[in-house]
């Protein structure tokens, strides 16, 4: 009689290293994914610049780049390695989600999850995920978010009057400025009366 191999062994399995940054948390940020098969050998490379981002929701994003590329892929199993600590701990239950918008991204990825046949998470050092860390590095270096790409071109008045509610600066007039667009903003008490 010949020998079967286990389900484990015809499942079709990649493994995926990811990583996701962000300069200034909240910032420029972007996430890397580096895919590889069974044997070690490349399968793809990915990486996407996400705008003014922290470095948390970009984490999720390189997990969640990794799980829709192994799925459009038909792959049935599929192991995780990443750095962030924090990520690992949440995927694998050991930390709650208390943040809301992690929470989304956290719930995406847990459906994308459910999909695999085997799923793994693992943390490992920065220094073994440096590939994934070049692509996520990459993609941060080419996001058009750069204010020095995005000034350029805008035509800002010198002073609008704005009021403080809620922990943020609500401005009094419109403002044509891009979505996530970084503003330096001097302060000044306004009494009503006119400008300082």
């Amino acid at each position: 009689m010949p020998i079967m191999p286990s389900k484990e062994k015809l499942l079709k399995s990649c493994i995926a290293y990811i990583d996701g940054g962000s300069r200034g948390n909240p910032g420029i940020a972007g996430y890397g994914v580096h895919l590889l098969d069974e044997e070690g050998k490349t399968l793809a490379s990915l990486s996407e610049s996400l705008g003014i981002r922290t470095n948390n929701f970009a984490e999720y994003s390189a997990l969640i780049a990794a799980l829709n590329f192994a799925q459009a892929h038909q792959y049935d199993k599929i192991k995780v390695y990443a750095d962030s600590e924090l990520l690992v701990k949440q995927i694998n239950g050991t930390y709650r989600v208390k943040n809301s918008d992690l929470r989304t991204l956290y719930n995406r990825a847990q459906e994308l999850i459910s999909r695999f046949k085997s799923f793994s998470i693992h943390h490992v050092p920065r220094e073994q995920n440096r590939e994934a860390d070049r692509l996520a590095n990459l993609a941060m270096d080419a996001d058009p978010a750069k204010t020095e790409a995005r000034t350029e071109n805008l035509s800002l008045p010198s002073k609008i009057l704005a009021v403080f509610q809620n922990g943020s600066i609500k401005p009094l007039q419109p403002l044509d400025i891009p979505e996530n667009t970084r503003l330096c903003i001097r302060v000044e008490y306004d009494e009503g009366s006119g400008w300082k």
